[in-house]
């Protein structure tokens, strides 16, 4: 399983931004995917994760209201779109995979994502 995350970068706060991760393989509809992300120094943390099967989503009350994950069934591929953007959403956001909603199986590498004050 790879899981290919692309989209970080800096940002002003307020700003907005997109990630997006590209799974390998046949998704099954009882898999998990989603994000996490990681301040150096501090344990991962959800963000927001998908149950691939029937659409729902799940996300972290530090970015409820903000962040709208998605998924392209036909592309494997997730989107995370992140609007409003606070200083303190800096982190590596780690695209995941598994079939419980907290706890992954796969991790991709990480994109760093910066939001400047």
């Amino acid at each position: 399983v790879q899981l290919q995350a692309s989209g970080g970068g800096l940002v002003a706060a307020g700003g907005s931004l997109r990630l997006s991760c590209a799974a390998s393989g046949r998704i099954f509809s009882s898999a998990v995917m989603g994000w996490f992300r990681q301040v150096p120094g501090k344990e991962r943390e959800f963000v927001a994760v998908v149950r691939w099967g029937v659409g729902s989503t799940y996300y972290s009350d530090s970015v409820k209201g903000r962040f709208t994950l998605s998924r392209d069934k036909p592309k494997n591929t997730v989107y995370l779109q992140m609007n409003s953007l606070k200083p303190e959403d800096t982190a590596v956001y780690y695209c995941t995979r598994g079939v419980d909603l907290y706890s992954p199986t796969y991790w991709g590498q990480g994109t760093l994502v910066t939001v400047s004050s």
